[in-house]
């Protein structure tokens, strides 16, 4: 595969890891952040550091994006000063950040009519995925978009998925995040039960991982500490993926609930729980700490 020139705006602890992974495959990767110190440290793993979005965007293959929310990926773009006014026509822009699928359609529209191919990207699997370059990402776009932006996801992917026409890719992941913050949950209230009537969490987990109520929650990211070593909850807790972040997943998903008229009941309370555990403090720990509201 020919080696490209890539842009990456946003390199927070899933965007700094992926754009390393850019620069190990032997593309030519512009990096620009607020943080100048995520900057140097690309730098130093052999990135030029750009001085603003504009030029880290300059006659670039590919340009990509991570960044927190849709009014910020909407402001890069199509801002007062947004990269629509400078991005070249043979660029193709991927946006990697987990915003509501509207903003998505909006940006690419809007670049779309200035004849600029655009896809979202929004990525599974973490910061552990994103450092060892085998995350998931659910893209939405054109055909030739998503043909164009998988040779460059390959190198920071195992999983890359084509969900539909642009927004798709935000729909699929608030889709999957809804359903398991449900599991998480759920699988937390039978552990408890479960131990307040006196069964062993290990044992417990291990027959119903055997059984009909086996999910990935229970089997790979058990939440009751001491079963799972390798999990979060036999480590205080630390993420992971935050509880803060799964708040803003379930607040897309309620939104797009409500906006396509679904009924959510199960994502409803998944999304009240939550947010209940943000309000007592727990939004850094990982998400698995919901466990804590059944264990009190």
């Amino acid at each position: 595969m020919s080696k490209l020139n890539i842009g990456f705006i946003g390199l927070g602890n899933m965007g700094g890891p992926m754009a390393a992974n850019l620069i190990k495959a032997g593309h030519t990767v512009s990096v620009f952040d607020l943080n100048q110190n995520t900057v140097n440290e690309l730098k130093s793993k052999g990135a030029n550091a750009a001085a603003d979005a504009t030029q880290c965007a300059n006659n670039v293959d590919i340009l990509i994006s991570m960044l927190p929310a849709g009014k910020h990926v909407k402001a890069l773009y199509l801002g007062e000063n947004g990269l629509i006014n400078s991005l070249s026509k043979t660029t193709l822009v991927i946006d990697c950040s987990t915003i509501d699928a509207e903003s998505a359609r909006v940006v690419g529209k809007e670049l779309a009519q200035q004849g600029i191919s655009f896809v979202d990207a929004p990525v599974s699997g973490g910061v552990a995925g994103a450092t060892a370059g085998t995350l998931t990402f659910i893209v939405g776009g054109d055909k030739a978009a998503f043909d164009k932006a998988n040779t460059v996801l390959v190198d920071m992917g195992k999983n890359i998925f084509h969900a539909g026409d642009i927004g798709a890719g935000q729909v699929a992941k608030i889709c999957n995040n809804m359903l398991l913050s449900i599991l998480m949950a759920g699988t937390s209230e039978a552990l408890q039960m479960g131990i307040n009537n006196g069964l062993d969490p290990k044992v417990l987990s291990d027959i119903m991982t055997a059984s009909s109520g086996r999910n990935w929650t229970l089997e790979l990211y058990n939440p009751c500490p001491g079963v799972m070593e390798s999990a979060p909850a036999s480590n205080e807790y630390k993420p992971g993926f935050m509880v803060d972040l799964m708040a803003k997943d379930l607040g897309l998903a309620m939104e797009a609930a409500k906006q396509s008229k679904s009924a959510t009941p199960m994502g409803s309370m998944a999304n009240d729980l939550y947010a209940t555990l943000q309000h007592q403090g727990a939004g850094t720990e990982d998400f698995s700490a919901i466990f804590k509201l059944f264990s009190k």
